[in-house]
């Protein structure tokens, strides 16, 4: 069985929370500075600290693929390119396996796809506490063993032969009881019989029961004044808030609602400059900015929805990449008025789709909301900054604040009208 602290992928988040990052090297036991290196064409084992501790690069770890376990190196990879576009992950993902088919060296570095890199980037962060595509480190040796003492097949009381009961007794065993023995069926204990014959993981019930439970809450807190109601439906109430919580040491990976940028030219909101005026509350033009993500996160305590931790949004300016449900988890929209940006999204009729999430528009200051914009009815919210120029600074930005958490406000009404809370926000939509 795995344990944690000899688990590679274990311990590189645990370097990663302590600031603490593990290097490469050319050794599996680097005596000077010249078997570390930065190339992983050349290197061939990481290096942790406190503990010290070496791992070959071609370790396979508990995060899968496609039902296949990815090494430590592709790993490691990933998590060195983690705030660089996907084109240029890619790429340089490619030049390394092309250096290692000129070196005639077998190794490769996996490509993740955007799913999975999101889900281990997160993970690594410590921003989940859980993956779907991390194995978790119970080892699956116990659980087939748990299985095949409950199946009869190992383990547990086993038949008596005959030469064995002759040695004990003296004399030959009766034929009769002989049969009795082999139609015996192995016994285990109570956790192997509850395995069933096959291992079994179950921890899908507890992400289930969890959403079941956030949604059963308001319902609690007020409870119907109808005495008439019918015996069943409060029963079936009481069996549904009985569901067991998960533990307090282990709590459930709340959902990160998703905000949806436009990809225009002409917007003055892009990735490369949107985490600045929703976090700092400064507009800077898109140019100022060299940020080449296409993923970025920001976090914002929002009181109305949960008033000790703060929410981590993601933004986005595609959808070509969501699975089905991210939907439900889309609480925004920043819109140019230009219609073109929602082909490809779940509406793309922008009445429909400002019926579902909140739209925002931002524009300067003295200048005239699009008509379209003002068309699409009151699920469009409009905002106005000041016009950039050069010598300002940020002292010279001092209205954005208040743009900012005009929109924040807005956003935050919009999820409490749609039921988000502590645990999460709508199921489907």
């Amino acid at each position: 069985m795995a344990t944690p602290g000899l688990d590679p992928l274990f311990r590189l988040r645990q370097s990663i929370a302590a600031n603490d990052p593990p290097f490469t090297s050319t050794s599996s036991d680097p005596t000077s500075a010249s078997d570390a290196t930065e190339n992983l064409a050349t290197a061939t084992h990481l290096q942790f600290n406190n503990p010290q501790h070496s791992y070959s690069l071609d370790t396979p770890t508990r995060f899968l693929s496609s039902d296949k376990a990815v090494d430590l190196r592709s790993i490691w990879f990933a998590w060195q390119k983690k705030d660089v576009a996907i084109p240029d992950y890619i790429a340089s993902a490619q030049q390394l396996n092309e250096e290692f088919a000129a070196a005639d060296s077998a190794s490769k570095v996996q490509n993740l796809v955007f799913v999975e890199r999101l889900d281990l980037i997160t993970w690594l962060e410590g921003a989940s506490e859980e993956s779907e595509y991390i194995k978790g480190l119970e080892g699956d040796a116990s659980a087939t063993r748990s299985a095949q003492v409950a199946s009869g097949a190992a383990g547990g009381v086993s038949t008596i032969p005959s030469s064995a009961a002759g040695a004990r007794t003296g004399k030959t065993i009766d034929p009769r009881l002989q049969e009795i023995y082999n139609g015996e069926r192995r016994m285990g204990d109570r956790n192997s019989v509850l395995r069933g014959i096959k291992p079994t993981d179950f921890s899908h019930v507890r992400k289930l029961a969890e959403t079941f439970l956030s949604r059963s809450r308001p319902a609690k807190a007020h409870p119907a004044t109808n005495t008439n109601a019918h015996p069943s439906s409060s029963t079936q109430n009481s069996n549904l808030v009985s569901l067991p919580k998960q533990p307090k040491n282990h709590p459930s990976r709340r959902p990160d609602p998703i905000i949806l940028l436009s990809p225009s030219a002409s917007s003055l909101l892009r990735l490369s400059n949107i985490k600045s005026f929703l976090s700092d509350g400064v507009y800077t033009p898109p140019h100022t900015s060299t940020t080449a993500a296409n993923i970025l996160h920001v976090s914002r305590l929002l009181p109305g929805i949960d008033a000790h931790r703060p929410l981590r949004f993601i933004l986005v300016d595609t959808p070509e990449q969501f699975k089905p449900d991210y939907w439900n988890r889309v609480v925004a929209v920043f819109t140019t008025g230009q219609t073109w940006q929602f082909k490809g999204y779940k509406w793309q009729h922008p009445p429909d789709l400002f019926k579902e999430v909140l739209g925002v528009y931002v524009g300067w200051r003295g200048e005239d909301v699009p008509p379209a914009v003002r068309g699409w009815g009151r699920g469009v919210v409009s905002a106005a900054v000041e016009k950039w120029s050069p010598g300002q600074g940020p002292q010279g930005r001092w209205r954005d604040r208040e743009v900012v958490e005009g929109i924040w406000g807005r956003i935050e009404e919009w999820m409490r009208g749609k039921g988000w809370g502590k645990e999460g926000g709508m199921m489907t939509r």
